[in-house]
């Protein structure tokens, strides 16, 4: 573990199973340690609140109380994260859970590695969706916000902030590319890629990346295909 501190979660799902399961897979990781179980969106508030773990699993669908307001109030109430784990990849589901405050989406099926390796990155603070959803994602919402949107060749107001090279790096992070593909594409060192993606978020007051992607689209920055509106 090189001396890093234990990520503590939280597992949450109505299933027993789903929930032995993931307890299985991550007892079997280094450095990762669960902590609580819940079988309801109402538990896993009470265990985010009683534990106060650095990540919580939440799933979508569950009695009494659904994981996307669970999620909500979580993140209100917790500084705990809330990594969103489910077999339902409708973008309603993704865009719910991502503009409530949770960190990150995965599908059920993602193999125990990613997951392992989600959890870790959550709980450092940075932010993930799942490649196979995102488009679908940026598609749907992006063309229902389109319309709403000023008319204008220009960068969008809220983005003024920020320098062309910061423009490029959040143009580049909405389309779901991580720090070293970033890097590669700009041909920079990744650390320079991480010290533009924290002023990106330092300026914008964004909670993560995550909040940064569904900035990109909903101001036009970026457009459903991946290309950039603006210039």
């Amino acid at each position: 573990m090189g001396g890093e501190p234990v990520v503590r979660v939280v597992v949450a799902d109505d299933q027993r199973l789903v929930r032995t399961g993931f307890r299985v897979i991550l007892g079997d990781a280094d450095g990762i340690e669960v902590v609580g179980e819940a079988a309801d969106g109402v538990e896993a508030v009470e265990q985010a609140v009683a534990l106060s773990p650095d990540v919580v699993l939440m799933d979508i669908r569950m009695p009494r109380l659904d994981g996307i307001s669970a999620t909500r109030s979580v993140v209100a109430r917790t500084s705990s994260r809330v990594l969103v784990l489910t077999t339902f990849d409708s973008d309603e589901y993704v865009y719910e859970a991502l503009t409530c405050g949770a960190s990150g989406f995965l599908l059920k099926d993602v193999p125990a590695e990613h997951l392992v390796t989600a959890i870790r990155s959550v709980a450092r603070g940075d932010a993930l969706i799942d490649p196979s959803v995102t488009r679908r994602l940026i598609g749907r919402f992006t063309r229902a916000i389109r319309p709403e949107r000023e008319a204008t060749s220009g960068i969008p107001a809220r983005l003024s902030v920020l320098t062309a090279r910061e423009l490029d790096v959040l143009r580049l992070m909405a389309t779901g590319l991580t720090n070293t593909e970033i890097a590669q594409r700009l041909v920079v060192e990744e650390s320079t890629v991480k010290t533009h993606v924290g002023r990106v978020l330092g300026k914008l007051e964004l909670r993560d990346r995550v909040q940064a992607v569904v900035l990109a689209y909903e101001t036009g920055l970026v457009s459903p295909q991946g290309d950039s509106p603006h210039p």
